[in-house]
């Protein structure tokens, strides 16, 4: 093993593009926060989730420097097991680093090739991203069950390093993984920002205005825009709903649509568009409230992101953020219940104004806190060293 293990990264898509949402923000901060430690190299698309045309500022099929990796943007013609095998093999990594089970291409096509004898003995350590919460498996259940199974009968995950960012995700991969070992899974958390922003501009209070909710994220079934536009329905105080993100499923934003117009009078929704990363925080912070009832997460780096623009959540329960209430920065409800959500907006809707500020200086606060977690570094380094380590036992 090298000083400085050299890591290589698959993923189907990474900087400059930020339509996929969570994975590429784990994966630049933890490029940041371990790149002194670690050597990064990443394989990912050359386009940005949803886009037909390539990046016009990268170069295809060399090394870019991106930050503190090195990075190659394939298109998606030029993909194959042969070709990813010839980068692996050319590239000759310490560890290889998975971050997804499903994708066909950046998880199976290395599977595969390491099913066939090609890649020799190096580690691999697979990140599933949330995928086995119950929200996820729901959708296209049925194709993924007999993917599970199929999988399972050729061995095709067997023998890896797992990554678990919470206790919650470490079970859902166990009910669905029986093969897996406990000791083969590590529960390490995704890293937050290494360098948080500066003072966020905190509004006093509304003066009578109408509560301003908002909703960041990819607008797909599993981020559950629609369980928030009928939440809404159940609210009686003045609200403005700013829903912000890609609309990833033509069909499901049609559905949204219909709900929004079925929305009663009292509730104002505003669809503004994508957000680039580097204005989140900007507009984040004209709101009050963050509201994600999302499916699953394994992360939720938007939730971190609301915070740190000083927004209390509020979110489902199917995500690692399980303190909010301790530490009175927002609030986790069971999808089971749409009504509880609603409640809760009309809380917070006629809190004091001063109340209010006092718990977005506590979610500013508590997010920084988040971000400086020496604990989640160590963890991380000690997750790659160790699969590092493996190959060259």
């Amino acid at each position: 093993m090298r000083e400085k293990p050299l890591i290589l990264v698959f993923n189907k898509y990474y900087l400059p593009g930020f339509k996929a949402g969570g994975p590429i923000r784990t994966l630049a901060n933890m490029v940041e926060h371990l790149s002194d430690e670690f050597d990064f190299r990443i394989l990912t698309l050359d386009r940005d989730a949803g886009d037909r045309q390539p990046y016009a500022q990268v170069e295809q099929g060399i090394w870019n420097s991106v930050g503190k990796a090195e990075v190659m943007y394939l298109s998606p013609d030029n993909i194959s097991i042969h070709q990813l095998v010839k980068l692996i093999l050319e590239v000759s990594p310490d560890a290889i680093y998975l971050n997804s089970f499903f994708d066909s291409t950046f998880t199976q096509r290395v599977l595969w090739a390491r099913r066939f004898g090609r890649l020799g003995n190096i580690p691999l350590i697979l990140a599933p991203r949330g995928e086995f919460s119950e929200g996820a498996l729901d959708l296209k259940r049925g194709k993924k069950q007999v993917y599970l199974l199929l999988s399972s009968l050729l061995g095709l995950y067997r023998n890896l390093t797992w990554q678990a960012s919470s206790a919650h995700e470490r079970n859902d991969i166990v009910k669905s993984l029986k093969f897996l070992k406990q000791e083969n899974i590590k529960e390490v958390i995704n890293l937050a920002p290494k360098n948080s922003i500066g003072p966020v501009t905190i509004s006093s209070g509304r003066s009578g205005q109408a509560l301003r909710v908002c909703f960041l994220s990819r607008i797909s079934p599993k981020k559950n825009l629609d369980f928030a536009l009928s939440v809404l329905r159940e609210v009686s105080s003045g609200i403005t709903f700013t829903i912000y993100g890609p609309k990833e499923l033509a069909s499901y934003w049609e559905r949204c649509e219909a709900l929004i117009e079925d929305l009663p009078d009292n509730i104002n929704v505003v669809y503004a568009g994508e957000v680039h990363p580097s204005n989140v925080n900007a507009e984040l912070s004209q709101h009050d409230l963050f509201f994600f009832p999302t499916r699953g997460e394994n992360y939720g780096h938007v939730i971190h992101e609301a915070l740190l623009a000083g927004l209390p959540v509020l979110i489902s329960d199917q995500t690692p953020w399980k303190d909010l209430e301790e530490h009175d920065v927002g609030w986790s409800f069971s999808l089971s219940d749409m009504l509880v959500f609603a409640k809760k907006i009309d809380e917070v809707a006629n809190m004091e104004p001063a109340s209010l500020l006092r718990m977005r200086r506590k979610a500013v606060s508590f997010s920084v806190n988040k971000a400086e977690d020496a604990k989640s570094v160590s963890d991380n380094i000690e997750l790659f060293r160790t699969a590092a380590s493996q190959g060259s036992a």
